[in-house]
């Protein structure tokens, strides 16, 4: 089979201007990059057409470190939903330069389930991701600057908390020290670098309901603390209508198209096991407002990205999916099951069996949410039948609806079945509301608590003294009723990511918090989770290369 690449490279794109057109976006409306991407004006959002829409959010089991295939399928399932005649546009985030050149590749799809032109939107795309990197740097340098500008006048903070970012995974950048040098260099002040994605000017961009919006969230970023213990912000500052003009172009959602020529909106990127892990509201909104059935993803697994797409997203934009499709392979449901090299067949139909298990948790989760759940099977080829037929039996016991897909392979025809019984659910059974795992008045504490515990099946959270200091600043500064995103890996429903399947007898420990005024939540970190990954041994950088002028080696 060809590479995703050759692949994408073969498609004959239509331009950007046909696609816009199929949804009712005249060619005047287009902002061009080229002739095949554009961004798009925030008014074509309509609010009487996001209420009627039928939302549907793809996640998935928890992932395995090759992933489970979330956003081949959203594309695959789009492509299928139009195929059957239904108007459906795609969501989708923005992928990272971390990832593309670190340990997981690519964040465009996969096979025959692409957007495209994969290349620009795997690397550069329109520079939304520079901008935000830019944006919050600039904080950190005019910070810098007015420390150094006012010290003869006694101005100083007890603690800087902003942080810079860069999109790229370097290990050596998370815990540095910067002004030293000469005196006029600045003020030797410890720092440190975050990724990108993890940015809280990522997560306000992508929170934000209008531009308006998004500078009032960017005057509420907190940067330190005074000696007097209280906020000092961007709008102390008075820099937050200059940070805005860095963004006016990166918060109009970007269209472009999949290999069938579906519209998909890819905008915005933060991580959901450091970040929130949802697209920009305004491209779901846009894609609820331009079709009938949006397709959206939320990152990793339903305990992270799910979970934070309806207690954040879904409050925060008065949005709600009417289904969820969680996307599982047999290779992660045997891994959760205790698959190790070199087992025997009948031990892996066995540790299918007991991999079960994870799935079910997903389910039961999604459900409490008051979800509707089909569970559809990313195929592959070496899947046997019996083994196939083993989950769809599953499926059926446990009460939940249940289809194949061969996305990669077919495209948005692999998807067809899948279409059909996400179109009868949602008929039958579509959500009318959200049941939200808790209150805005629930303090912190009880936040996570609620969410260790009902979601993750914690036994109990445990909070390290900064960690409880930090919840008591959240509350004497007026901001204990955010929504609170907890940064843990993905790979565990616990903070080990050894403890595969379904993690038992277990406790979460908070070794802090990082308290986001602007994006309006609480970050809470759970156990060594760290906000800048490090690259593999062997990072996809080695495979990357331009061969006769044309790129290789992306994923």
């Amino acid at each position: 089979m060809k590479s995703d690449i050759e692949i994408a490279r073969s498609c004959k794109m239509k331009r950007i201007e046909e696609v816009a057109a199929t949804i009712g976006i005249p060619a005047d409306e287009l902002e061009h990059y080229g002739k095949y991407m554009a961004k798009v004006p925030l008014t074509l959002i309509d609010e009487e057409r996001v209420a009627k829409n039928r939302l549907i959010l793809v996640s998935s089991i928890s992932p395995t470190r090759a992933g489970i295939g979330k956003t081949t399928v959203s594309i695959g399932l789009s492509m299928a939903l139009n195929r059957m005649g239904k108007r459906s546009v795609l969501a989708l985030r923005e992928p990272s330069l971390g990832p593309c050149f670190g340990m997981k590749g690519g964040a465009a799809g996969g096979g025959y389930a692409q957007v495209v032109p994969m290349e620009k939107i795997n690397l550069h795309f329109t520079g939304d991701f520079h901008a935000i990197t830019s944006a919050h740097n600039m904080i950190a340098a005019l910070l810098d600057n007015y420390i150094y500008q006012h010290r003869n006048q006694g101005f100083t903070l007890k603690q800087i908390l902003w942080r810079r970012v860069l999109d790229v995974n370097d290990r050596s950048l998370r815990n540095i020290v910067t002004g030293l040098g000469a005196t006029t260099d600045g003020l030797p002040t410890q720092s440190g670098f975050d990724i990108t994605p993890a940015s809280e000017i990522m997560a306000a961009l992508c929170l934000a309901s209008n531009e308006s919006d998004l500078r009032r969230r960017i005057e509420n970023m907190v940067l330190g603390i005074t000696f007097d213990d209280k906020p000092f912000k961007v709008k102390d500052l008075g820099i937050a209508g200059a940070i805005t003009v860095l963004l006016m172009d990166a918060i109009k959602p970007n269209l472009v198209q999949t290999l069938e020529a579906t519209p998909a909106l890819v905008h915005g990127g933060p991580f959901a096991n450091i970040a929130h892990g949802c697209n920009s509201l305004l491209a779901t909104k846009m894609a609820m407002s331009l079709s009938d059935y949006a397709v959206t993803e939320a990152g990793f697994g339903a305990d992270l990205g799910a979970e934070k797409f309806l207690n954040i997203k879904c409050r925060k934009g008065e949005i709600h999916p009417r289904v969820t499709v969680l996307v599982a392979t047999l290779r992660g449901l045997k891994l959760h099951g205790g698959l190790t090299d070199g087992s025997t067949q009948e031990q892996g139909r066995q540790a299918l069996i007991e991999g079960f298990a994870n799935l079910d948790k997903h389910v039961q989760n999604m459900q409490n949410f008051g979800q509707p759940v089909i569970v559809t099977l990313n195929r592959y080829g070496d899947d046997s039948d019996e083994e196939v037929a083993l989950l769809a039996d599953h499926c059926k016991q446990i009460g939940v609806g249940f289809a194949e897909n061969n996305v990669f392979m077919k495209g948005g025809e692999g998807a067809e079945d899948l279409a059909k019984l996400v179109v009868e659910t949602i008929d039958k059974q579509g959500a009318k509301a959200i049941n939200m795992t808790y209150s805005d008045e629930d303090s912190i504490e009880v936040k996570v608590e609620k969410v260790a515990k009902n979601v993750y099946g914690a036994r109990s959270v445990i909070f390290k003294p900064i960690a409880l200091k930090k919840m008591q600043r959240v509350q004497a500064w007026g901001m204990g009723h955010f929504p609170i995103c907890i940064a843990k890996t993905q790979f565990s429903f616990s903070e080990d990511p050894k403890q595969v399947g379904v993690a038992k007898n277990f406790d979460i420990t908070i070794r802090d918090f990082v308290i986001n005024g602007g994006s309006e939540m609480i970050v809470a970190i759970a156990g060594d989770m760290m906000r800048m990954p490090g690259l593999p041994k062997v990072p996809q950088a080695e495979k990357i290369d331009i061969v006769r002028g044309q790129i290789e080696g992306l994923a």
